[in-house]
């Protein structure tokens, strides 16, 4: 079996996540990442992953339905397998997810079964059934949001569901410790060129303005703590929540 490190990114086709997969592979990590509709922005991404001289591969995968988990783990076994000559990851990076603007009184039912099964119920089976596949020793890092840390006008239902991935990754830190996984939480700000959230020039002045660095975040200022995390230099890391906002709303 090969002892060359693997990542398995999710929503890695775009924005934080390929910017994530990227900083991976410049690490010399290879990496699995799945997409949910985008093949043709997944496979850009596994071409700049290659081009730098890892492995990697892109796999389709909705994560707000957890009864197609466990055929999609099949999928991953194989490709590890065949692909890979091992039959375990490294690093599980919880990174895909949608975002919703709507006050209380407006947010529906359904918009609020989305953001639960996307961002809370999808992370938690999602990485559940993950560890049958996860090396001892491993990483999990769940991307959530400053959101659970402070709260914006029509964001609620997100935000309820980052803070209980907020939770989610104590007790895995807890749990696995015995087999030496670490997990930890990685909460961005406002993230422009990711794709996720509304851009204008207003609301990029707004969170400027909030920010103690002065501008608005982007994808890159995510993905290289990421990285850390799955380094040897962040071995001792576990169970934290590392908030990267430039200094937003301090």
């Amino acid at each position: 079996m090969t002892t060359q490190k693997i990542a398995l990114v999710t929503g890695g086709s775009r924005g934080i996540g390929r910017e994530i997969a990227i900083k991976l592979a410049q690490k010399g990590i290879d990496v699995l990442l799945t997409y949910n509709s985008n093949a043709a922005e997944a496979e850009k991404t596994v071409d700049a992953i290659t081009s730098l001289g890892r492995k990697a591969v892109a796999l389709q995968l909705n994560t707000a339905d957890s009864s197609g988990f466990e055929d999609f783990f099949l999928k991953v076994d194989s490709v590890l397998r065949t692909g890979f000559g091992t039959d375990r990851f490294d690093f599980l990076i919880n990174n895909a997810g949608t975002s919703l603007t709507a006050p209380v009184w407006e947010t529906t039912e359904a918009q609020f079964d989305e953001m639960f099964n996307i961002h809370l119920k999808g992370v938690y089976f999602l990485t559940q059934k993950s560890l049958d596949h996860l090396q001892d020793g491993g990483r999990i890092i769940n991307i959530s949001s400053a959101v659970s840390r402070v709260s914006f006008q029509g964001v609620s239902a997100y935000g309820i569901m980052k803070g209980g991935v907020d939770v989610y990754t104590r007790f895995l830190a807890l749990e696995l410790g015995p087999r030496g996984i670490t997990a930890n939480v990685v909460a961005p700000g406002a993230i422009f060129g990711g794709g996720a959230m509304e851009d204008t020039p207003q609301i990029r002045a707004y969170v400027a303005g909030a920010t103690a660095l002065g501008r608005v975040g982007l994808p890159d200022d995510v993905g290289g703590v990421v990285a850390f995390l799955c380094s040897e230099d962040a071995k001792w890391v576990n169970g934290q929540r590392i908030e990267l906002t430039g200094g937003m709303n301090l």
